[in-house]
């Protein structure tokens, strides 16, 4: 398979996180000027929707995972012999997250400051002062440095995978590239979880070396090692979906830590399909970063929309879910190709000649 070629099955499984994410977020709308006061069964769709009503957030973990497969299938070579210096490696980073980050910090700052105008308080994240838009412009809002969740609050987690790939990148040139490095790093994680010492770092840290494990694995397949995971995969599948409502938050954590590299093991072989699904598939998975960072300035300029007319937020109806999905998947594909693209091209064009 070439260096470059896309993963289908890893966007798939990118975009149903991103999707997940949406819809645990949907709660926002009941946000009361204090608290979320949602009843969470009567949410739109909730019958189909529920796993992820009530276990979208867990898409985070699952993003840190993907991350950490195609940073180790991708860089671990190069960076470990020195191809790629620490400069490039920041440019690459840098072009890829900044602009949209930038432009919905700006956005949602300016939306704040309106609903505070017409509201009297912020929507959701309240910690939106000089100190922690500071913090964001550096991608430092996650990093135990803040008083709580500000201004685009969904950046948190890639504000602590920023951090990881810091640490990703000296662990490959000081250390090497051996695979023990990832069973260290993992069991490092573990025990700070175990011990309750566990923090967003060191959480996104576990699920990003468990994500290269696998892609360690799969730089070197072995035809038993498919048929297992495949076998893994489909057997474990149904299982935690069935026992989803009854087990306890932590045990959901180490079942996906365990789970999810021998998901993504299986997930990125090769699959035959048809080239316009293959299309579709691409996209899906490069419109994930945008519909993540967008979707929270769209709840609050929609809640404004209503704070202005003077109507509560309509969030159990089916128009308005269809309309968050919708309008976020619209923004998002835009966002891709008017904004991210054309910015991470001209950055890089321009820091890497």
């Amino acid at each position: 398979m070439p260096p470059r070629a896309k993963l289908l099955g890893l966007e798939l499984l990118r975009f149903l996180a991103a999707f997940a994410v949406l819809v645990w977020h949907y709660q926002h709308f009941a946000f009361n000027g204090s608290a979320l006061d949602v009843v969470r069964s009567a949410q739109p769709f909730y019958a189909q929707l529920r796993l992820f009503y009530d276990y979208g957030w867990y898409g985070v973990q699952v993003f840190w995972s993907i991350s950490g497969f195609i940073f180790f299938w991708r860089y671990r070579d190069s960076v470990a012999d020195g191809r790629i210096g620490a400069r490039t490696f920041f440019i690459l980073r840098f072009s890829r997250l900044y602009p949209l980050h930038l432009a919905t910090l700006v956005a949602v700052a300016l939306l704040q400051w309106r609903c505070v105008a017409q509201a009297g308080h912020y929507f959701v994240y309240p910690h939106n002062d000089a100190y922690h838009f500071l913090l964001q412009l550096f991608m430092a809002s996650h990093w135990g440095l803040q008083e709580g969740y500000s201004f685009n609050g969904p950046i948190w987690s890639i504000s602590a995978e920023v951090l990881v790939y810091l640490l990703f990148y000296a662990g490959l040139r000081l250390l090497g590239k051996s695979a023990w490095i990832n069973l260290v790093a993992l069991a490092l994680c573990v025990g700070l979880k175990l011990a309750g010492l566990a923090n967003p770092v060191s959480d996104c840290l576990g699920f990003f070396y468990a994500g290269g494990l696998a892609a360690i694995a799969y730089g070197a397949p072995q035809a038993r090692w498919r048929h297992g995971a495949a076998l893994a995969f489909i057997l474990a599948a149904p299982l935690v979906l069935a026992l989803a409502g009854t087990l306890s938050d932590r045990t959901l954590y180490f079942f996906l830590l365990l789970y999810l590299p021998v998901a993504l093991f299986w997930l990125a072989q090769p699959f035959a399909m048809p080239a316009a699904l293959a299309r579709a598939l691409e996209a899906a998975g490069n419109m994930t970063y945008s519909s993540y960072l967008l979707h929270f300035p769209l709840q609050l300029a929609i809640a404004l929309f209503f704070a202005w007319r003077g109507q509560p937020v309509p969030l159990y109806g089916t128009a308005l879910f269809l309309f968050f999905i919708g309008v976020t998947g619209a923004l998002a594909w835009a966002a891709y190709r008017s904004l991210e693209l054309p910015a991470q091209r001209a950055l890089r064009g321009r820091l890497l000649t």
